[in-house]
């Protein structure tokens, strides 16, 4: 069964690519011009995935975003002309799942699109996670490297979850320290520093060229590729 993909999008060109790169994979299209008829075609037509513009016609991205998130839970993916690291996390700590620069390599957006749609359909089903070597087991709170435990600390085990059920998707600093240690630390980057460090230290073969997790400079992680 097609799988419908909402582009939010008032430039024409970069439709009409999205159009003919999605449709040639076995997407579905459905567009909009703006944010207002965006949400609107967003509540009929209840699409396995938006990819949304910052730069509206009608109203910021970031609005509509908002907007969309209150009743919205599948994947949205920003596709937008800002660079700004501001822009990025902005977008990122509002509910985008992945953030996009133009001009943007196919190629690139067609693999983000497909972990999104993945993670949203069965990481919920899945309590252990597998990443070659390296295995979480959600369920049972249980971290193995080539089949032999790995000890960590409370911390570290909730981060490295945290990240591991968010394969793919970039967190914003801000996210991960919100999430596990809460709006005390809002501003403890280098506290995240360090914890990090130490996970790498445990979990990847080389820790100075880390494959698993990832960073996004000046935004946050990523974990996987």
């Amino acid at each position: 069964m097609e799988e419908t993909i909402l582009i939010i999008d008032d430039e024409v060109q970069i439709r009409s690519l999205l159009d003919i790169t999605l449709e040639a994979n076995g997407f579905k299209i459905s567009e909009a011009a703006t944010g207002k008829e965006g949400c609107a075609l967003a509540a009929s037509i209840q699409p396995v995935l938006i990819i949304l513009d910052l730069g509206l016609p009608d109203g910021d991205g970031i609005d509509f975003l908002k907007k969309l998130r209150q009743w919205y839970q599948k994947p949205i993916i920003i596709l937008s002309a800002r660079k700004s690291e501001e822009d990025i996390v902005k977008a990122l700590d509002n509910g985008a799942n992945d953030y996009l620069t133009k001009p943007f390599r196919t190629g690139e957006l067609l693999a983000r699109i497909r972990v999104a749609i993945r993670l949203s359909q069965g990481i919920s089903d899945n309590p252990c996670l597998t990443f070659g070597n390296l295995s979480v087991d959600i369920a049972n709170h249980v971290v193995r490297k080539n089949d032999e435990i790995v000890k960590l600390t409370s911390t570290e085990y909730s981060l490295l979850a945290l990240l591991a059920k968010n394969e793919g998707r970039v967190l914003t600093h801000q996210t991960i320290l919100k999430e596990i240690w809460g709006m005390g630390y809002f501003e403890q980057t280098q506290y995240l520093r360090v914890f990090m460090a130490q996970l790498r230290k445990k979990i990847e073969d080389n820790p100075s060229k880390p494959k698993l997790l990832n960073t996004e400079s000046g935004i946050g992680y990523r974990f996987g590729n």
